[in-house]
């Protein structure tokens, strides 16, 4: 299971970019200039400051930490106490989407180098949104252009919606937590463009990861 993720890992990273996808990766940059340019981040920055919405900011941060990490880990328990390979596989194919997303979001981060509102301190009147370094690690990778939090939660809903197309409790649930964590970011620690470009990417990233593994499955039934 370890050399087949490592395996799929880079296999998806490049198909992210491969062809058409690159569309996805546009469509992220072109809708944050327009809603840079258009001062709707800026507009949307002083219309969502409000201590009474601390909660949302932090439980965004801590759950777009931390149930990237358990899920995929208990649905690969629950399918070896189960005895269900289709259950595990299903868990690598989930982390590779949380994983790919993640790599693929810190890479612009480490090149756009965009500066992170001011959440936890007194709010500045002064319009920092058009505010990009471009270069190499210029703002690190925790910050900036796109969201990570946004794509890895995206990418790992839109994977579970299409791995169990016919479980609506997963469909609603993996749905609700990808709106909770991209609301979080937008109104905390993110300009709501890094929120919409990560929700691109991320829903790109786990279409290719769940297409990915049907293809497998469709070639090679009997492992799954």
């Amino acid at each position: 299971m370890f050399r087949t993720f490592l395996y799929h890992v880079p296999q998806n990273f490049v198909a992210s970019f491969r062809g058409y996808n690159l569309l996805f990766h546009l469509l992220a940059a072109v809708l944050t200039y327009v809603l840079v340019v258009s001062g709707i981040d800026w507009t949307f920055f002083e219309a969502t400051r409000s201590p009474s919405l601390r909660f949302l900011i932090m439980g965004a941060g801590i759950g777009g930490f931390f149930i990237p990490v358990i899920v995929p880990v208990a649905l690969y328990l629950l399918g070896e106490v189960k005895g269900r390979g289709d259950l595990m596989h299903k868990a690598g194919a989930l982390a590779e989407a949380g994983v790919i997303a993640w790599l693929i979001s810190s890479a612009y981060k480490a090149f756009t180098g965009r500066i992170q509102p001011e959440f936890l301190t007194n709010i500045s009147s002064l319009d920092i949104t058009r505010e990009f370094h471009f270069g190499f690690l210029q703002n690190g990778i925790f910050w900036g252009w796109p969201s990570s939090h946004t794509a890895v939660a995206v990418a790992m809903s839109v994977a579970l919606v299409l791995l169990f197309p016919r479980n609506s409790a997963v469909r609603y649930g993996a749905l609700l937590y990808a709106l909770f964590i991209a609301l979080g970011a937008s109104i905390g620690f993110h300009w709501l463009s890094d929120v919409v470009a990560g929700a691109i990417i991320g829903t790109l990233v786990g279409v290719v990861v769940a297409k990915n593994f049907h293809d497998r499955v469709a070639a090679t039934p009997s492992r799954f």
